[in-house]
């Protein structure tokens, strides 16, 4: 089968939608920035699903090691209907870290394929971290995330398929960089999001920063055949963030009343709106210029399926905590320990 037939089929089967989630975060600066003018004038409508602080996974120890750290996980799910319950895969997972003392955000993609320990119908198992969300809803992917990361993540914000190109436009479209490997593959995902979506785009025809719209971004986004396949993506998917965190700072009052309408229904979170406006100057302020894919070190294995396997899990979030949270002195507990060696045992792949 040819490289085309394949991207005609990915196009249809895998709904990797990575950029939908990076848009949330910019939903969120939205929300923030025009909420105290929005809220005296019009009901704001937000979907919750609570949480079970409780059943999400956060030791004691990351409770008192992270407390300096504000963690959120952006979600963003397969769904291309109002639906954010179970059966969606989260096929974009972004763990948005505030420092607290200088609120500064680094952005943290965790690749959908990582291969970890989740729990599915009340079993756990290894499986990809991207089935977590299908099976127990942001729940059980905080629980994940939280699990197998040693991280404190309490909130999320999960988007659907539906928001993706309505937020692009709605800022007008973003700056990108699109590259002569990228144009080899761009427009056939633009063809195919016109026909799912029912908007009108046009084919991206030369090379060069230009202005995409919502079809175009997402298409951009979604491109993974070339040299650094699914990693690629995840910094195209970055990058789409910084363009419209910096496009959503040029917008004036209407314009963000105006996202507000658009993007609201299309949100679930379970960040009260109280908090979601102490996030304004946070997020006004910073330019997401520090991001991450991770895990650092990956390596393919076709099992029932293909996954993405840590070499090693062990040693991947020892270096996460070292890195993004300066703990030099970190000690990996044993429970994560006894994951990345299951990994180890099931695979046959250690430390490269």
């Amino acid at each position: 089968m040819s490289k085309q037939n394949n991207n005609k089929k990915n196009n249809k089967t895998l709904k990797i939608i990575t950029i939908f989630l990076c848009i949330v975060i910019c939903i969120v600066l939205l929300v923030l920035a025009g909420i105290k003018i929005y809220k005296d004038t019009k009901p704001i409508e937000i979907k919750e699903e609570q949480i079970n602080e409780n059943e999400i996974g956060i030791s004691e120890t990351a409770e008192e090691q992270l407390e300096e750290y504000r963690n959120i996980a952006i979600l963003g799910i397969d769904s291309r209907a109002d639906d954010y319950g179970l059966g969606n895969r989260s096929d974009c997972m972004i763990i948005a870290n505030i420092n607290r003392k200088n609120n500064e955000i680094k952005l943290i993609s965790v690749y959908r394929d990582t291969y970890m320990q989740v729990v599915e119908n009340g079993t756990t198992k290894l499986d990809k971290v991207t089935h977590a969300y299908s099976f127990g809803g942001a729940q059980n992917a905080l629980l994940a995330l939280n699990t197998n990361l040693d991280l404190n993540i309490r909130e999320y914000i999960t988007v659907n398929f539906d928001a993706v190109i309505d937020i692009v436009d709605a800022v007008g479209g973003v700056s990108i960089e699109v590259d002569n490997d990228e144009l080899k593959y761009i427009n056939s995902y633009i063809d195919a999001l016109i026909q799912t979506s029912g908007i009108q785009s046009s084919n991206i025809t030369t090379t060069g920063v230009q202005n995409l719209d919502g079809v175009q971004a997402v298409a951009y986004s979604r491109i993974r055949y070339t040299e650094g396949g699914d990693y690629k993506r995840t910094e195209r998917m970055r990058e789409v963030i910084q363009a419209i965190g910096q496009k959503v700072k040029t917008l004036n009052i209407l314009k963000i009343n105006n996202l507000i309408d658009i993007l609201l229904p299309k949100v679930s979170t379970n960040i009260p709106q109280k908090e979601i406006i102490t996030l304004v100057p946070i997020l006004l302020k910073t330019d997401f210029t520090e991001s991450i894919g991770w895990p650092y070190t990956v390596r393919g294995i076709t099992l029932d399926r293909w996954y993405g396997v840590p070499t090693t899990l062990e040693s991947n979030v020892i270096r996460l905590h070292k890195e993004i949270f300066g703990d030099e002195d970190y000690i990996l507990p044993e429970n994560i320990k006894a994951i990345s060696d299951s990994i180890v045992a099931k695979t046959g792949y250690r430390e490269e």
